[in-house]
């Protein structure tokens, strides 16, 4: 059992295998802190996740996955939050959200604008980040879960943009209205399987939209996508 914080949320875990420790290594915290939330995953939930799995998966790996479920579904109505699948970075102190269909290049994309501003450019979370309203502000949260590549931090941001990838031979950048962004938005998200938290998330998304500004961005692989896209979500 260990204890991590994440999102601003104290999570104790109470885990059957190594792996998930090693994951949540950056997020971990002395045990002194109460616990908002404890979660742990039995053996059936083990198994009904390996049996479900696209591709073979260890018991381990099946244990960190369960874990995540059941912390992301208590977001929307404890804690004003929800998983959304996307590359978040911080910019000039903002942050930027980049979601694509799986494969589109939202890790590539990220490491242009790295090529493209340096240094300056930091990587919170490269797949599974946290949003929360936190009074006036929607706030982006780096979390352990966070894709093949490992790009994670323990760091929030204010979250500035998101902004939906299509592969494209050309760069170009559009800024959508909140009613054309619900629909991509909600294919990026964990999706509830009960009334009551199925309408928080709702009310979340609605109050996300008004919020954050949303881009469509058709780009290549070019450093020029990087200049495209920061141009045209800074003002």
């Amino acid at each position: 059992m260990f204890t991590v914080k994440m999102a601003d949320i104290v999570i104790r875990i109470e885990n059957k295998y190594d792996y998930i420790f090693g994951l949540c290594s950056k997020f971990i915290i002395k045990d002194t802190e109460k616990a908002d939330m404890t979660v742990s995953a039995d053996i059936s939930e083990l198994q009904e996740e390996i049996d479900g799995a696209e591709h073979p998966i260890s018991e381990a790996y099946a244990e960190a996955l369960v874990v995540y479920r059941k912390i992301c579904v208590r977001l929307p109505i404890e804690y004003d939050g929800f998983l959304f699948h996307s590359a978040l970075i911080e910019y000039e102190g903002r942050g930027y959200a980049f979601a694509a269909k799986s494969g589109t290049g939202k890790s590539t994309h990220i490491s242009l604008w790295q090529k493209k501003f340096g240094e300056s450019v930091r990587v919170i979370n490269g797949d599974k980040p946290i949003f929360r309203a936190v009074g006036e502000e929607i706030m982006a949260y780096g979390t352990p879960w966070c894709g093949k590549e490992n790009l994670s931090e323990n760091a929030s941001v204010p979250l500035k943009a998101i902004c939906f990838i299509v592969r494209s031979k050309i760069n170009s950048i559009r800024k959508i209205e909140a009613k054309d962004a619900i629909i991509p938005m909600f294919s990026q998200i964990l999706r509830p399987t009960d009334i009551e938290t199925t309408d928080a998330l709702f009310a979340l998304l609605e109050k996300t939209l008004n919020k954050v500004e949303c881009y469509v961005l058709e780009c290549n692989i070019s450093e020029e996508a990087a200049e495209v896209a920061y141009n045209g979500m800074k003002e």
